[in-house]
């Protein structure tokens, strides 16, 4: 497992997606969701999994952290080839699981890979893709006098009110918004507060 941290917007799932594969008589169901974290991205595999299914392999990667499990196939030939698939696409936030009914037939551990990595991507390929853009999280202090002004224009820089509290002198506003605005926002409420605007704190979003 590693992490780094996520600065560029992504490309994930809008919905999850299901995939179903049958290759020498064995079936492969595979699923896809989208997931925030890693706490999040094992609930899910667990709720995905099939009780009945011999193997139930995953894999997911969320920004430069990923896991991946083989469930006891052959070691490297079903949990990596799924974050392959992933990573092939150029996703995140994603989770895989692809789940296999034994048919009888082996496939040895190149079939596997092929089978396991090969459900896993067309089931990825069907996707619904979404694209998140990174976003900044910031408490900022308005006068009372520019509150209602500065209310107004939150829709014109797509930012999103997330809380507020009042103090002697004004309204501390909890927002959100993406990277991207946050210079000509800045610029907008200082020329709309006369300078009298404070940035108390502003921090990436998870």
């Amino acid at each position: 497992m590693c992490k780094k941290d996520q600065k560029a917007g992504i490309i994930t799932l809008a919905a999850p997606v299901y995939h179903e594969k049958e290759i020498k008589k064995s079936r492969f169901i595979a699923v896809a969701m989208r997931v925030e974290t890693s706490g999040e991205a094992m609930e899910q595999i667990r709720k995905a999994s099939l009780p009945e299914a011999n193997h139930n392999c995953w894999a997911y990667k969320i920004g430069g952290e990923y896991r991946f499990s083989d469930d006891g196939e052959p070691g490297g030939s079903a949990g990596r080839p799924i974050l392959a698939a992933i990573e092939g696409q150029e996703l995140d936030r994603v989770t895989v699981v692809v789940s296999r009914y034994f048919g009888g037939i082996k496939l040895g551990v190149g079939g596997l890979v092929r089978a396991y990595g090969g459900t896993a991507a067309e089931c990825l390929r069907q996707a619904k893709k979404l694209e998140v853009k990174p976003l900044y999280q910031l408490r900022v202090e308005i006068p009372f006098p520019d509150v209602s002004t500065v209310y107004n224009f939150l829709p014109e820089f797509n930012v999103r009110k997330t809380g507020e509290s009042y103090v002697e002198t004004g309204v501390i506003l909890e927002l959100e918004l993406e990277q991207q605005n946050w210079e000509l926002f800045r610029k907008n409420l200082t020329d709309v507060t006369k300078g009298k605007m404070r940035v108390i704190d502003i921090r990436d979003a998870e």
